[in-house]
């Protein structure tokens, strides 16, 4: 099947009114792109994680709605125009070449490489090192393929310290795809429990899990409790962010076992000093790396 884009250049205040009246006049999806992008007025929008930008319009905003290549395109655009009560405004049409979706998408997934001897492949990849320790895992909705710094500095620091401890039991607060689950089990730890919020995040990571041969157990918060058969751990990582972090304090403090050791990331690096502050009365702990103005942070319990 083919499509076409209908383009149409629009002030900020009209482009969230105009998108939802594109979809209620028959567009397939809408989207909302910086009318001066790659020019010298571009205007990019970002936020720290949790605080993005709550409209993605800019001052000259561009509403792209895609449509089948045979429908009415003039009706739509006349009849989102009327249900906005404006004037029909003026708009171009641009071809959409037809593609392989599947393996256009695929191709912007390739290998990863993590620490010393981890590799992320999806499943469409052979492993570039047979001998490294491999993990399989396609993109998904849960949070963690190794592509993220918080991630990667979460799975070096598993990698360095797991043989070294020896650990009998690590948990993942905060599991996501349980890919660093994974990597813990992988690496030789005899227990490994994953926790998240997200039901979706614990189905896809009891799914990765199985693929990668792991035996994790997974479980919702208010389950972890009841069932898990260990009540502390020789090693407690969460990758979350840096407010749940310092909320989590006493709860995650409490599940390290005398000796053990804790390891926090998704926690940039001008929050660090807040996180260590928050933690300080159970232990200490330091940056143990930064990458790309993340930072993990590391300590033990005595």
């Amino acid at each position: 099947m083919s499509w076409t884009e209908i383009v149409i250049e629009v002030a900020l205040s009209d482009a969230e009114t105009l998108s939802d009246a594109l979809m209620d006049a028959g567009a397939l999806s809408v989207s909302v792109e910086d009318a001066d992008l790659g020019t010298a007025a571009e205007q990019p929008l970002f936020g720290e994680p949790g605080m993005e930008p709550k409209e993605a319009a800019w001052q000259r905003s561009r509403v792209v709605a895609l449509a089948e290549v045979d429908a009415d395109h003039a009706a739509i655009v006349s009849n989102a125009a009327k249900a906005c009560g404006v004037a029909v405004p003026p708009y171009s049409l641009r071809p959409v070449a037809a593609q392989d979706w599947v393996r256009l998408t695929q191709s912007q997934f390739e290998p990863i490489h993590i620490g010393k001897n981890i590799w992320v492949v999806p499943s469409w990849h052979d492993a570039p090192d047979a001998n490294g320790l491999i993990l399989e895992l396609d993109p998904g909705l849960a949070f963690g393929t190794g592509s993220h710094p918080t991630t990667r500095l979460c799975m070096e620091w598993l990698e360095i310290n797991v043989p070294l401890q020896k650990p009998q039991s690590v948990l993942d607060y905060g599991c996501g795809s349980g890919i660093l689950a994974m990597v813990a089990k992988k690496l030789g730890s005899s227990t490994v429990i994953g926790v998240d919020i997200d039901p979706h995040a614990i189905d896809a990571a009891r799914y990765n899990s199985e693929r990668n041969h792991c035996d994790v157990a997974y479980y919702l918060p208010e389950d972890f409790s009841s069932q898990s058969t260990l009540e502390v751990f020789d090693i407690v990582v969460a990758n979350i962010l840096s407010g749940p972090l310092k909320l989590m304090a006493p709860m995650l403090c409490s599940r390290i076992a005398a000796g053990g050791s804790l390891t926090l990331s998704g926690v940039l690096a001008e929050q660090a000093e807040d996180v260590i502050a928050a933690y300080a009365q159970w232990l200490p702990l330091t940056v143990w790396a930064e990458q790309d103005g993340w930072v993990a942070l590391s300590g033990t319990l005595k």
